[in-house]
Order: C-alpha cells, then structure tokens, then sequence
C-alpha cells in the first residue's frame, strides 16, 4: 500500500485555499529532528499532499501551516524545518524557525523516530520544549509493525508521557495521535466553514534566489522565511498574512521555478507543483525579477504560466544596488524585447534587502486588482466597438469581412469578453481589439481573454 492510498485523517478539512475557518483556531507546531518523517505525517494529518516530502534531511526549512480538522474541530498545523540544537550556518535559521513556532503554538507534537531511538540531540530539544511550558505530544513515528512497536515504548525515557505509535507512511495509529493532540489543544468552537473573502492573496514568483524570500521578510517587518545565498532555499510555499497600507494580505512566498520541472530532483519537482498550485490559488502574481541580470527564458516562461492562469500580474525588479547606468540602458531593451506581451503590467524597482521602494508594491498591486476586477457594462462595450469598427474595420479576406456582431463581458477576474462575429477574426485584428480596450477602459495589470463566436451558416 502506498502512502497515499490508506484512508487519511483530515480527509474532512477541505482545500485550505477555498474554505476558511471562523472562530479563533488554536495552533499545533509539528517539531522533531532533521528527517524523521514530520512533512509526511503532515500530510497524513491535513489529508492531502501539500507538504514537500523527500527521504533527505532537510527539505523543510520554513514554519509552514496549513488548515486541517479532526472529529469537527479546525486547527492550523504548523511543518518546521529540522530541528537541531548545534546546528550551524543555514541549519541554525532553520531551528530558530522551528523555535518560533513552538512560541506562537498553542501545543506541540514533537515527532521521533522509532526505529533510531533516543539521540542526543532528541534530549536536547525535550530541553527547549519543557522551557516553552507548551503541551506535548509525543509521536514515535516510523513504527511499521509489531515488533517496533515495542521499541517505540522505549521513549517513555524522555519524559513527556505516552509515545504514541504511528507509521505516517501508512496511517498507522494516526487516529490515537490526532485525538491526543485535540486534547492538547484548547477548546474552540465546532468546525464551520465560510466562503473565500478576507485578504486578498499574493503569490511571489521567480527564478531561484532572486529575492522573493528576502522581500516577504522585508514586507513582514521581521525574519518570517530562511534567507540564504544559496538558490532555492525555499521549497514549501509559505502562506504569511501581512498588514500593509492599512489592510490584511496573504502572501504566499513560493519554490524558485527550475528550468525544466519534468527534470528537476524529486523535492524540487513537487515544489514546482506547488508553485504552479500557489499561482491558481492567489489573485495576483507578483513576479522577482533580478534586475542586475539579463531577463531569462525562466522569467519569460512563468510570465507565461501567469498569463494562462488568468491572473494579475506585477513585475518587480529587485537588486536595484546593483543596476548602474550601462545595466538600465540594456534592461530597458529588454522590456521592450521580451515583455511586449505584458506591456500591461505595472513594473517597480525595489531593493528589498534595504527595503528601498518596497513601499511601491501595495500601489501595484491595488492597481492590478482594480484592473482584474473591471466590469464594461454591454451598452458600453457595444458602443466603443461600433465606434472601433466604423474607425477600423475588418480587412476583407478571400472576398468576405467579417464583422462583429454584438459583444458582452462574460465575467471578470479575468476581464473575459464574448464576441459574436459574422465570421472568424484574424489574430491581429484581435490584439488590435485587446489594445483599444485597455486605452479605453484601463485593465492596468490583468490578462484579457477575447471569445470570438462566428455565426453559423443556416442549413438549407
């Protein structure tokens, strides 16, 4: 049986992006030490595969969370990174993050593995977590049978009570383990959902190390996501609600998309899943460009991915430090070169290092939003293309020209608009339309999508 393929225990938590919970949800922080399966049982407890697994050390490095429920009760779980107390250098950002979420938790399940025992630093970390005066659940993961079963009593010896066994990989005494965390946790009310409304939802994509993790800090006013040189530090996307301008956002600070997914390592092919996954769930995709390099096929591909998911987009240009004059003259040939496609997206310079101009981005993306979200009433639309057709009409092809009929704006987020022609449109006539749409009605930021439905011919 494979991971998947047991029942799972959040199977009744829904897609955390589509549903939210009310009331105040209490907080379980997921601790342990590098690659005793805490990402896999995760996913066992939220019931779907969100969290990045790989059978390697050190795949998490941020605190993660994600919505889940057990037996009605909603709360938000809480993946760390691998918690060594004598870590050094990357390793040590990535237990100070695993610190704070045991500081902001309201319990913590603090997973060992069974089939290894008791290590050194497992007793140092029992240290921190009796400190943090937080209840504990102990989870003796990896226990697969009976016989190590028996081993997994063995951590009595730590001194948090009662090890619970449980194979993440394959549900195993998962059930025990959640209702033992319900009683960790405080009371709340019973689970309810509500629709998606709230803040609204920003995914920050790019390359690798182009910033994007450096940014969010910046935004949040305080170390929320590990920073480091090295390229793709980040690999789960991380969901941070952030006050800005007054109001509420959830940012969602994404895995560098590689070159090439289908190639890509095992934990960074899901990462880019997720990534792709995080662009679907935001309303505006606020693409790092480093602007100290030559703008890339990797950029131009996610601007791309942007485009076909039909949201809104910003173009930031980070590392503007490091832009001199030579660097602007080729970047502004670049512009016009490689984003001739997204002329309509708002572009700022930002440092976020410094925070230089980060304060420009909320302008941005208020912008893109107002442009996403734009309704052209039909009387409107029809009298600017009777006015744009009487100007230009349809060139005459083969002999006929076609000629546009009647037209609607079918929905927005994406602005989507339904022509009905007397026959099929050439493509250039169709961006001519999309350009004289957005001189005359703005949709500053966003995508448009153009439906051409010729009239059929009556059969005699």
């Amino acid at each position: 049986m494979s991971e998947y393929d047991a029942p799972s225990v959040g199977a009744d938590a829904g897609d955390g992006a589509d549903q939210a919970f009310l009331g105040p949800v209490p907080v379980l922080a997921v601790v342990g030490r590098p690659n005793v399966g805490k990402s896999t049982l995760v996913n066992r407890i939220i019931g779907r595969r969100e969290a990045v697994v790989e059978d390697r050390p050190g795949v998490t490095r941020d605190r993660v969370s994600y919505d889940a429920s057990w037996n009605g009760r909603a709360f938000t779980v809480v993946d760390t990174g691998g918690w060594d107390p004598d870590a050094r250098g990357l390793a040590e950002r990535i237990a100070a993050q695993a610190e704070i979420a045991v500081s902001l938790a309201d319990a913590v399940l603090f997973v060992v593995d069974a089939t290894v025992g008791i290590t050194d630093a497992d007793e140092a970390v029992v240290k921190i977590l009796r400190a943090s005066k937080k209840p504990v659940v102990l989870a003796a993961n990896k226990v697969d049978d009976q016989r190590t079963e028996a081993e997994a009593f063995g951590l009595w010896n730590l001194g948090l009570g009662e090890p619970y066994p449980v194979s993440a990989i394959h549900g195993r005494g998962s059930g025990d383990l959640l209702d033992a965390c319900l009683k960790a946790l405080p009371e709340t009310p019973e689970q309810s959902y509500t629709e998606v409304g709230g803040p609204r939802r920003i995914a920050l994509v790019g390359k690798p190390n182009v910033g994007k993790s450096s940014l969010l800090n910046k935004l949040a006013g305080e170390d929320r996501v590990v920073v480091d040189n090295v390229a793709g530090t980040t690999v789960d996307p991380v969901d941070e609600l952030i006050t800005l301008g007054g109001k509420p956002w959830r940012f969602i600070d994404t895995a560098g998309i590689r070159k090439r997914v289908k190639s890509a390592s095992g934990h960074e092919y899901y990462a880019s899943l997720r990534t792709a996954g995080a662009i679907e769930r935001a309303e505006v995709a606020v693409l790092v460009v480093d602007g100290s390099q030559s703008l890339s096929e990797q950029d131009i591909r996610i601007i791309q991915t942007v485009r076909d998911s039909g949201r809104a987009l910003v173009i930031a240009f980070n590392k503007w430090d490091l832009v001199d004059e030579e660097r602007r003259y080729y970047l502004d040939r670049e512009i016009e070169r490689e984003l001739v496609q997204v002329q309509w997206a708002p572009r700022i310079n930002i440092t976020a290092r410094t925070g230089w101009h980060v304060d420009r981005l909320v302008p941005a993306l208020d912008r893109a939003l107002e442009g996403w979200e734009t309704r052209v009433s039909t009387g409107q639309l029809n009298a600017f293309l009777g006015r744009l057709v009487a100007e230009h009409p349809h060139p005459v092809r083969g002999g006929k020209q076609p000629k546009i009929l009647f037209g609607t704006q079918a929905q927005t987020s994406p602005p989507t608009f339904i022509l009905f022609t007397s026959g099929k449109l050439d493509a250039g006539y169709e961006r001519f339309i999309e350009r004289r749409l957005r001189e005359e009605f703005g949709f500053v930021g966003t995508p448009i999508e153009l439906q051409v439905r010729p009239r059929e011919k009556r059969k005699r």
